[in-house]
């Protein structure tokens, strides 16, 4: 059954992306959603047996790597962490896959999509049920490439090409520091072992590595290595640049990027190596600031976007950061927590931005939209169900899990935890705001579409709207039911040996005790966005055109996503292909090509068009070479 959760979607990938011709696109579809549909199953399934029945399992399929000390074998652990993720991932992206039936109908390369989105998930698979960190590479890079094929699925656009090279490049940027920190590990531990390096771990607290020249604690060093290829895949500040640009790929893409797989893998990643990051203080502490920072810096950002697409991707950047926080203070339980229930209100987010995409014709601007909700209204519904647990309106999803996560940053009582408890508050405002900024000038006010898109707009078919009921199902209880056991009472039996936090570390017990006003902030916070946002957007909607006026420069600088792309481009893109057209011209072309092949070609020309030259067609002229060719061979005679 374990095998069979994990290698059912690569069989649907495979059998719809080799016979593709023969089964046409409804057979593809049955194919992937078949086996995914199975795979969901059998995941809820290993989630009661493990999670539940705390019946954890290592199952190795062979050896894989064996040289020397280093020994990989290609194994499936199964324990709460992993189980929790092959559920979520299991779910959303079966209810994906059925949403894409509909969505994608009128493409002409249905299993080509098909078979990159299981593709996509059996990666995923591979990544969360990795027993080594050699094999959670391999999941790793796998849903890169998954992602850079899907990102950039309409091959025709440019944008989308664009996108997905940036993509592929900046999270290259991430994975560069992933490996380094598993080349250290492997060195501290002479293991890549997950069970083996968590076991030695305590030992080697005190170790020191020199790294660039400099000598620190071990420990420390490896953990800001591997955390920074979780920042490239989980699009983390200063690594998210290529998270906003992945809406070029099809909207059912976009869902199961942000909801269950690739972005949710650094978290998954970090939370797995908890019991190595907790004996390093200072690797928590960056992992605090950064998350917090993301958080806030998104939401910013956030505000003013038009495309509806890219409104929830930012959303997800700074939904991210709250879990990166959280692990960074070492409320594991409550990022996994977040992590479980952000799936499902954000893949209900995408899909319904998608049903209303579809509605409206292709349009994705927000700006052209409005007064449609009579026209979609179990779309409308479902998104404000996605809206409120994105809010944190109890008693919603995201209410649990999110203020779980600020109110454990308060109780972690260090400098930067109340940092991150105060981006966190700040973060939820500005989420609120532009959750309903959203519903309203997408559902509400007097339309701005033309005449011929308005007429078209029409309830998405019953294949899409379908996976977003159960999504929504998701949205509305998988916080109440889960609380308990992610972060109640029954928190230590449910998550056993998966988790470690170390004794004074636990800010989840903290959470508990925190005082009423640290409680009631969020809740404030999402009251005081929304009913902003009623205000500027439903009563008074000159507002936002008038501050936008007054402080342009700020505008410009949240439209301009803090001007990272301008930066980026003009510190490493453009030196970059200047050296590069130096090399090109001043190094390929004119010493290696010079004096390689173009410059032997050339003196070659230029010795034959000089012999070509005696060719004059007088036999006085050859009679004279051939003398001089009789006199320079007596002469050789005679004098040698």
């Amino acid at each position: 059954m374990y095998v069979a959760i994990v290698f059912l979607p690569a069989l649907g990938a495979l059998i719809a992306g080799t016979f593709r011709a023969q089964l046409g696109d409804r057979g593809s579809q049955l194919v992937t959603c078949g086996a995914m549909g199975l795979s969901m199953i059998l995941g809820i399934v290993a989630f009661i047996d493990v999670a539940l029945g705390g019946n954890t399992r290592t199952i190795e399929l062979f050896d894989w790597i064996s040289s020397g000390s280093m020994q990989a074998s290609w194994a499936l652990k199964f324990d709460t962490l992993t189980a929790v993720m092959v559920m979520v991932v299991t779910v959303v992206s079966t209810m994906v896959h059925v949403y894409s039936i509909g969505y994608m109908s009128h493409d002409p390369h249905k299993p080509r999509f098909m078979a990159y989105l299981s593709m996509f998930t059996f990666a995923m698979l591979m990544l969360v049920t990795a027993d080594n960190l050699v094999q959670l590479f391999f999941g790793w890079e796998g849903v890169g490439l998954a992602s850079y094929l899907l990102i950039g699925f309409w091959y025709h656009k440019p944008t989308a090409n664009a996108a997905a090279i940036k993509a592929f490049v900046v999270n290259r940027v991430g994975d560069f520091g992933f490996a380094l920190g598993i080349f250290g590990v492997y060195i501290l531990f002479d293991t890549v072992s997950f069970d083996a390096i968590f076991a030695a771990a305590a030992s080697k607290q005190e170790a020191s590595i020199t790294f660039l020249w400099w000598e620190a604690n071990a420990i420390t060093v490896l953990s800001i290595l591997l955390f920074i290829g979780a920042m490239g895949k989980s699009a983390q500040l200063g690594l998210h640049t290529w998270l906003p640009d992945a809406m070029e790929g099809p909207t059912p893409v976009s869902a199961l990027i942000h909801a269950a797989t690739m972005v949710t893998a650094g978290v998954f990643m970090v939370a797995r190596l908890s019991p190595l990051i907790e004996y390093s203080a200072d690797a928590l502490t960056v992992i605090t600031f950064v998350g917090a920072a993301t958080a806030f810096f998104a939401a910013t950002v956030g505000l003013c976007q038009n495309d509806i697409k890219r409104v929830i991707a930012y959303s997800t950047c700074s939904q991210l950061g709250y879990m990166f926080f959280a692990l960074g203070v070492s409320a594991y339980s409550a990022a996994i927590f977040h992590l479980m229930t952000h799936a499902f209100f954000k893949a209900l987010l995408f899909l319904g931005a998608g049903s209303v995409i579809h509605a409206m014709s292709d349009e994705q601007d927000m700006r052209k939209m409005g007064g449609i909700w009579r026209k979609i209204p179990l779309t409308y519904s479902l998104m404000w169900i996605g809206s409120l647990a994105l809010a944190g309106v109890p008693f919603f999803a995201g209410y649990y899990s999110k203020d779980l996560i600020i109110e454990a940053a308060f109780a972690s009582g260090s400098a930067v935890g109340e940092f991150a408890f105060w981006m966190g508050i700040t973060a939820a405002v500005l989420t609120a705001f532009y959750s309903w900024r959203l519903i309203i000038m997408t559902f509400h006010g007097k339309t701005r579409a033309s005449d011929e898109v308005f007429s078209h707009v029409h309830e998405s078919p019953k294949v899409m709207t379908i996976p977003l009921i159960v999504l929504a199902i998701g949205a509305i209880f998988s916080g109440w039911l889960g609380y308990d056991l992610f972060a109640g009472d029954a928190r230590a039996d449910f998550w056993g040996p998966a988790l470690l936090v170390l004794e004074g570390h636990d800010t989840i017990e903290g959470a508990h005790h925190v005082p009423l006003w640290v409680k009631l902030c969020p809740i404030i916070a999402g009251v005081l966005g929304i009913g902003t946002a009623y205000w500027f957007y439903m009563l008074n909607p000159s507002i936002p055109g008038k501050l936008a006026t007054t402080f342009r420069p700020i505008y410009l600088f949240l439209l301009n996503k803090w001007y990272f792309d301008e930066l980026y481009d003009a510190v490493f893109v453009r030196p970059a292909m200047r050296i590069g057209r130096a090399l090109w011209k001043g190094g390929d072309g004119a010493i290696i090509d010079g004096f390689g092949p173009d410059g032997i070609s050339a003196v070659a020309r230029v010795l034959a068009g000089r012999a070509g030259r005696l060719q004059t067609g007088y036999v006085y002229h050859y009679a004279f070479a051939m003398l001089i060719g009789v006199i320079g061979f007596v002469s050789w005679f005679v004098l040698v």
